[in-house]
């Protein structure tokens, strides 16, 4: 992996020091009111002020001007950024900012960001969000990857780059700092879990990764397929039979709210890979498929973001893993088997899998902790794709409420949903002649029916459903983002609990 960034805050005094220190780069904002004093003091030589009229740079959002070497300065790099309009930076923007400071850092080992602009003076909470777009941009998957040095054939080592913010109110921002970074960390432990390889990472060795979270102080249950097999999950477990890695069930509890409070719930599918079983996919992209469990992933990082970060309300963590895989014990399509809620499924696609492992997983959930609400986060169908594109997941819900309350973090974070419809009329797609249901329906409304398929086992429990199918893996690169995997989920999970369920 890259090494992480080391993030810092001090005051505007200490810009002096930095200034005189060879290799430093210095990365100043600028409004639609150009620089701000604090970060002209860091350009005495006017450099950047001379070279905005050439390159017609005007402070737009996300726009960079660099200058290497600049004259009378011991600098290597003066950079200045856009920051827009200052009424338009919110949350998400001040995210993007740091996302942007990122990408221009390249190989500089010390930077030192001057967090002021003319318009305003940022808060420390503003401070906190640019460190944490920095973090988020910094992330790369490549522990896979080797490096040779030319000269002696050792691996090239690489360091971390250390960047200090100076902003006016340094320890309210390290303090806010501190609750950002807790999420930022369960972002980038999601999207290490969907980057993973499928031989590194099965349903077992998943498991695992959940079971860490006890150093958070997280309980964690993990149930394997004796204890699931006496519970009666054949729905979760008929999609495993053709794999020899196993299924795994993990329950994480954070205990954050009053102890007699009913908790929130969050329910991940987690398939490990998915060949499709015996309805085969296509060969051209099934490499993919080891990232269907990032509605696993997303439950698991969130656990991590609110347990680091001592959120204050009861939640609930479950992921059923699962690997389904082409063997001779693979389920066949036609065979019926018996979920945890007593109900018979017809399974006439083995492509339809995770839907069959979210039924025993919401049922146990429901069934054991009756939490106010339930939500399930899924990779389940490309035809919420085909129908909403890459950059919103499906949101389907029994309950106004829920929705609506999803909806609003998913704006404040930029994690979009747009909610779809359920009705009596694609239920009755379902219907089989030969079980109490079938896994699949007709050729249209395909992500609408799977959601109906899940809507029969959650009795009247407020439920949702995110199918995050386009947006949790090979989604659009942004500025917080260059990675396969996305993490999406976390931040979106967060604010919805950090927002409405905390006490």
């Amino acid at each position: 992996m890259n090494p992480r960034p080391s993030i810092a805050f001090a005051k505007f005094s200490a810009t002096q020091t930095a200034a005189n220190k060879k290799g430093t780069v210095f990365v100043l904002l600028a409004d639609e009111g150009g620089l701000s004093d604090a970060a002209k003091a860091c350009d005495p030589g006017k450099t950047l002020e001379r070279a905005f009229p050439v390159v017609e740079f005007t402070g737009k959002f996300a726009s960079t001007v660099e200058v290497l070497a600049p004259q009378g300065a011991s600098l290597d790099r003066l950079v200045a950024i856009g920051a827009g309009k200052v009424s338009g930076l919110d949350d998400y923007g001040w995210l993007k900012l740091g996302g942007t400071i990122a990408a221009s850092l390249r190989k500089a080992t010390d930077v030192a960001v001057v967090l002021d602009l003319a318009g305003a003076s940022p808060s420390g909470k503003d401070a906190a969000s640019l460190a944490a777009g920095i973090l988020l941009r910094s992330y790369s998957f490549d522990k896979y990857k080797t490096r040779k040095d030319k000269d002696d054939g050792k691996a090239e080592p690489k360091k971390p780059v250390k960047v200090t913010i100076h902003t006016a109110d340094p320890a309210a921002a390290k303090k806010a700092f501190t609750d950002a970074e807790a999420v930022i960390d369960g972002v980038l432990l999601a999207r290490d879990l969907v980057n993973e390889p499928a031989n590194v990472l099965g349903p077992v060795e998943f498991a695992a990764r959940a079971k860490e979270l006890e150093t958070l102080g997280v309980k964690v249950e993990i149930l394997a397929e004796k204890e699931m097999k006496k519970l009666g999950m054949g729905s979760l477990l008929g999609v495993a039979q053709g794999s020899p890695r196993g299924a795994r069930m993990a329950i994480m509890q954070w205990n954050g709210g009053k102890p007699k409070d009913s908790p929130i719930a969050f329910v991940g599918k987690g398939v490990t890979f998915d060949t499709g079983g015996n309805s085969i996919k296509p060969a051209s992209g099934m490499e993919d498929m080891k990232g269907d469990m990032g509605g696993a992933a997303a439950v698991t990082g969130l656990m991590h973001a609110l347990a680091a970060r001592k959120a204050k309300a009861n939640v609930v963590g479950i992921i059923g893993l699962v690997e389904n895989a082409v063997d001779g014990h693979a389920q066949r399509p036609g065979d019926i088997v018996t979920s945890m809620s007593g109900q018979t499924i017809e399974v006439l696609n083995t492509d339809a899998e995770g839907r069959l492992v979210l039924a025993d997983a919401l049922w146990y959930c429901n069934d054991r902790f009756q939490p106010k609400f339930m939500v399930n986060l899924a990779t389940l169908t490309g035809a919420v794709m085909v129908a909403l594109g890459q950059h919103y997941a499906g949101l389907f819900s029994n309950n106004d409420e829920l929705a609506e309350k999803l909806t609003a973090a998913g704006q404040a974070t930029q994690e979009r949903l747009w909610r779809m419809p359920l009705g009596a009329e694609y239920d009755k797609l379902i219907d089989s002649k030969n079980a109490d249901m079938k896994n699949i329906g007709g050729r249209y409304g395909g992500a609408i029916i799977a959601a109906q398929f899940l809507l029969r086992f959650v009795k009247e429990t407020p439920w949702a459903h995110l199918d995050i199918a386009g947006t949790a893996m090979g989604s659009p690169s942004n500025e917080i983002n260059q990675s396969w995997g996305s993490g999406f989920g976390v931040r979106l999970l967060d604010r919805l609990v950090r927002d409405n369920y905390e006490q």
